[in-house]
Order: structure tokens, then sequence, then C-alpha cells
């Protein structure tokens, strides 16, 4: 039941993510009414994962060496920061078309460097898939692209920081959760 889970949850993000893209016009036809349902697939399509994730047995793959927990929590920082507004608001990630999907391989490909089941390969190897993919389908869709105004290396410096605060609440969150990602 938790592959199942896991799969259709992944499907299910998919396919709410590139529906806009690839069915343009009933995407339009949906109206304000299409960005809820969007919305209502991904949160049940988070739950899905979370859910199958969690009900999956362990089946290694490849045990990680213990280095690379310092290498996933440095790409960490480095995704959450991608993730922020500082692309659009500060002057380093400016040029970078798509800083949050850049954030979301960088992270898909760090939870991948520590995690050696079977379903975390599933889980992160499929998002960082779909991240690849969606880059893909939107510029070609909207090839003509302009960087905003770039911001200021204060604003770079003030969401790295928050990026650092926001790793160590993570942290502490998957902690709760029973997955300790701080060499101890």
């Amino acid at each position: 039941m938790g592959w199942s889970l896991l799969i259709l949850g992944l499907a299910l993000w998919w396919g709410a993510h590139l529906f806009k893209r690839l069915r343009p016009g009933q995407r339009a036809a949906m109206g304000n009414a299409g960005k809820g349902a969007v919305a209502l697939a991904l949160l049940i399509s988070i739950v899905l994962m979370v859910i199958g994730f969690r009900a999956t047995p362990y089946i290694a793959v490849w045990t990680p060496p213990s280095f690379m927990i310092h290498i996933n929590n440095t790409l960490m920082v480095f995704a959450l920061w991608l993730a922020s507004p500082a692309g659009q608001k500060g002057r380093i990630l400016n040029r970078v078309r798509h800083p949050m999907l850049a954030g979301v391989k960088l992270w898909a490909f760090a939870h991948l460097l520590v995690n050696g089941d079977l379903a975390s390969i599933v889980l992160f190897g499929g998002l960082l898939a779909w991240a690849v993919v969606e880059v893909i389908v939107i510029n070609r869709a909207e090839p003509e692209w302009t960087p905003p105004a770039p911001g200021t290396l204060a604003k770079d410096a003030m969401f790295f920081a928050i990026s650092v605060v926001l790793l160590g609440v993570i942290g502490m969150i998957h902690g709760w959760l029973g997955y300790w990602p701080f060499p101890q």
C-alpha cells in the first residue's frame, strides 16, 4: 500500500504542476477555480507522498558514507536560499530564471546523497526528475525571459542568513520525526 500511495502522490504532483503547461486551454477554462483545484491536488499529493513514504518497507540499495551528511547540509542551505525570494530581491541570483526549481533540484539531489533506500530514491529521484522536466516545459512554452531589476547584496545576505536559520528549524522538525540530519 505504501508504494502505491507514494507513486500516486508523485504522479499527482507531476500532473498538477504540468497541467497548466500541457493543457493550457483546459486550465484557462477553469478560471480562478482552477487555482484552488491545483492547490488542492498539490496538497493531496504531498499527503500521499508522506504517508506512502512512511509506509514503505526499508529496502537498502546503497549505504551513504557519513561525510555525505556534511555535503547534504551545505547543499540544503543553498537549496533554501535558491527557493527564497533572493532571486527576485537580491543581486546574486537575479539572472537565475527558475530559482525555486533550482532549489528543488538541489534539495532532491542533496537528499539522494544521504538516503540509500529505495523509497528515498523513488521520492527524491521522482521530484528531481519533475523539476528538470518542469524547467524544460516552461522554457519551451515561454522561451523569452527578461531578468527582473537586480536587488541588493544586503537582501542576498539577509535571505542567506534566513536560510541558515531555516535549515536549523527544518533539522529540528526532522529530528522530531525520527530523522536527525546533523552529525553527532
